[in-house]
């Protein structure tokens, strides 16, 4: 049993204080599964144990006074049949067969009576009492009950026998034994039930113990499986051989595993994204910084002091997307969304926040709004960044002269937030792989680093909301056909807060 307990109880690890993982502080003794089942099976059998023999001994004692009540009633029977009236009264005349069965044994010792109502006995002990019922005879029926003669407790059996039509009134007749041979009758069948009891209870208490053990072996071998499995390893545990109590346990965990494989994997991609995106900015600013050493003239100096100002800041905006990326990716999705919020007042606030960078493009930059509020549940400064790549990606792509319309609306239980520009467009056959990261079309001259529609699309499925490309449906038969991004949110039921700043958390 110990063995069994050390196998489920986990291994501490060296050198750190058993502490509870939520609060910190020194934990409790672990209570034992496979003690607390054991526990609740044996403590109610010891317990009904003695209720058995209780139960039993009275049973026994049941059993035991049935065939000497029969015994007595056959000798009160043949002491009633010597019952006669001779010259008007009644006389008992007693038979040698009948002294052998009234007279005792070894072991117990027989009493009789034989009286006529309110008279002296006729025949008998006289220290054997009457009944209780003498005022209400009943001939012919055989009764039975408990009494004491001479100190010792004796059983009764009585009846009446009817001389009434001789005009004798009914005689009492009784018949008492002593208790020993019942007694003894009585602890035999105790005997035979509880003494096997002794043997079989230990017994069964093994078999419980050891059908216990088998049964809780599973859990020693996926604890087995679990110990045995590299770092690295994340996929799902099989659940061919798991008992069916401890499934759901196990697709917790597989589903735990599912998303923590899925976390790391994300860590990995942006390790790796970050990685292969910086080297070429920072071999640019590596370049122009030697450059800028072997200088010879003050105009050279200035021209790679500007690429560097333009490199930093084009590494600036990667590292920031890359951040962006990663947090768009990493935790869960929007179930932990801190309150509701306005989709038409975050669209407004991250517009007006780019005017200048529309003024200094030449782009007529527009919002549009249906004066409602559009409520949705999210993070605020996720949501930012959503519509700022949105409207920060239509300013790059869009020439000089274009435009650029911001909008919202509500259509049905969806809140809509829609960009449109006066760019080039993407091709339908590229509209899917522009949402892979670092993807960009071919033969377009504007900076970026492929990240911005990626970012969208992360945050979307983070917060339930569909993301849609499309030609620009005023620009039809414009040159250039532009494109619109449609993000489609599920609306929220709950009031919106007065500052959507103010309900979101990085």
């Amino acid at each position: 049993m110990k063995r069994v307990l050390a196998r489920l109880r986990p291994a501490p690890v060296p050198g750190l204080p058993d502490l509870d993982a939520d609060e910190g502080v020194p934990r409790r003794r672990q209570r034992s599964l496979f003690g607390s089942i054991l526990l609740w099976m044996l403590v109610p059998l010891l317990l009904l144990w003695p209720l058995a023999i209780t139960l039993t001994f009275f049973g026994a004692q049941d059993s035991a006074d049935a065939p000497y009540d029969r015994s007595l009633a056959t000798a009160l029977l043949l002491l009633a049949q010597q019952v006669r009236v001779v010259d008007g009264e009644a006389v008992v005349t007693t038979t040698a067969a009948t002294d052998a069965v009234l007279r005792g044994d070894e072991t117990d010792s027989v009493f009789y009576r034989v009286q006529a109502a309110a008279d002296a006995p006729l025949a008998g002990d006289r220290d054997l009492p009457l009944p209780a019922n003498m005022d209400r005879p009943l001939p012919g029926v055989i009764q039975y009950r408990d009494a004491v003669v001479r100190g010792f407790a004796v059983r009764v059996a009585y009846t009446w026998v009817d001389l009434r039509p001789a005009g004798v009134g009914p005689v009492l007749v009784q018949v008492a034994e002593t208790l020993e041979k019942r007694a003894q009758l009585a602890n035999r069948i105790v005997r035979g039930v509880v003494f096997p009891q002794l043997v079989i209870l230990p017994l069964a208490m093994l078999m419980v113990w050891f059908g216990l053990t088998r049964g809780i072996a599973p859990l020693g071998e996926l604890q087995s499986r679990l110990r045995q499995r590299r770092l690295d390893d994340l996929s799902p545990i099989t659940t061919r051989e798991v008992p069916q109590e401890i499934l759901p346990l196990v697709n917790a965990m597989n589903d735990l595993l599912i998303r923590l494989a899925a976390n790391v994997e994300a860590q990995r991609r942006f390790v790796a994204d970050a990685a292969h995106q910086l080297k070429t900015p920072l071999a640019g600013l590596r370049t122009q910084a030697e450059l800028a050493q072997r200088a010879l003239t003050p105009g050279d100096v200035q021209a790679c002091l500007q690429h560097l100002v333009d490199g930093s800041d084009r590494a600036t905006r990667l590292v920031n997307q890359l951040l962006a990326l990663a947090r768009a990716e990493g935790g869960p999705p929007a179930e932990q969304a801190e309150g509701a919020l306005d989709l038409a007042e975050l669209a407004r606030t991250q517009t007006l926040a780019r005017v200048g960078q529309a003024i200094g493009r030449g782009i007529d930059l527009g919002f549009e709004d249906d004066d409602t509020v559009l409520p949705i549940r999210g993070n605020g400064l996720l949501l930012d960044e959503l519509i700022a790549n949105l409207v920060d990606n239509a300013l790059r792509y869009t020439p000089a002269g274009g435009t650029v319309t911001v909008r919202t609306r509500r259509l049905g239980e969806q809140c809509i937030l829609e960009i449109d520009d006066s760019g080039p467009g993407i091709a339908p056959a590229e509209r899917e792989r522009v949402f892979d990261r670092f993807y960009r079309v071919l033969g377009n001259s504007a900076e970026g680093s492929g990240l911005g529609l990626a970012i969208v699309r992360e945050i979307a499925e983070r917060h339930g909301a569909r993301v849609a490309l499309a030609e620009n449906p005023a620009r039809a038969d414009a040159p250039t056909p532009g494109i619109r991004v449609s993000v489609a949110f599920p609306a929220a039921p709950q009031p919106v807060s007065s500052s959507p700043t103010e309900s979101s958390s990085p």
